[in-house]
C-alpha cells in the first residue's frame, strides 16, 4: 500500500512537471512588451519624424518608429537635430496598457514632452495620469543624450515604457555622419 502511495505521489509530481513545461511557451509572452508605429501627420517629415509601458507580473518595454516599424533605426549618434519626434511604446503583463509620446528637441535638449495615455484598467489610468502630471517638468531643460527617468509618479513600468520611446526618439533625431562636438 505505501508503494502504490509514493508511485501515485510520483506520477503526480510528473503529470505536474508535464504540465508546467507545455504551459512555459504560453507564459514567455506574459509581460513582453512592444512599441508600434503610428501614422500620424508627422510621419517621414524632413526635421520632423515620428517613431513610437500594474499588478503584480513583469514588463517590459520596447519601441519602434512610429511611420515603418520594420523600418532600421540610425545609430545614436549623440547629436540630435532640432525638430518633434514621436513613438508609441506597449507594455503590461500582458502587453495591454500604451502610451503615445511626443518629445520636441530643440539645441540638443528636451524643449517639450507630451504623453498620450492609453489605459487598459483604472490601475494604470492612475499611474499613467500622475505620471503625465510629472514627466515634463522632470525632462523639460535637460539634454536629450542619456536622458533616462526612474519611477516617475511611482509608475514604474510607465517610465520604463517611456525611456523605451525616448531611445527611439534619440535614434530618430541621430545627425550621422559629423563629427565634433
Amino acid at each position: 500500500m505505501n508503494h502504490s502511495k509514493n508511485q501515485d505521489a510520483r506520477k503526480a509530481t510528473a503529470l505536474a512537471a508535464v504540465g508546467i513545461l507545455m504551459a512555459a511557451p504560453l507564459l514567455t509572452a506574459c509581460g513582453e512588451s512592444r512599441a508600434v508605429p503610428a501614422q500620424d501627420d508627422f510621419a517621414g517629415v524632413s526635421e520632423e519624424s515620428s517613431s513610437p509601458a500594474s499588478g503584480s507580473g513583469q514588463s517590459t518595454a520596447s519601441a519602434a518608429p512610429r511611420s515603418d516599424p520594420n523600418r532600421s533605426l540610425p545609430t545614436d549618434s549623440g547629436k540630435y537635430k532640432d525638430g518633434r519626434f514621436a513613438s508609441k511604446a506597449i507594455y503590461g503583463p500582458a502587453s495591454e496598457d500604451s502610451i503615445d509620446v511626443s518629445v520636441t528637441v530643440s539645441g540638443q535638449k528636451v524643449a517639450d514632452v507630451t504623453v498620450t495615455p492609453h489605459p487598459a484598467t483604472p490601475v494604470s489610468k492612475k499611474y499613467q495620469t500622475g505620471f503625465i502630471k510629472e514627466i515634463k517638468g522632470t525632462i523639460v531643460g535637460k539634454p536629450l543624450k542619456d536622458l533616462k527617468v526612474t519611477k516617475v509618479a511611482g509608475a514604474s513600468w510607465t517610465s520604463d515604457a517611456f525611456n523605451k520611446a525616448l531611445d527611439v526618439v534619440r535614434q530618430e533625431a541621430s545627425v550621422t555622419g559629423q563629427t565634433g562636438d
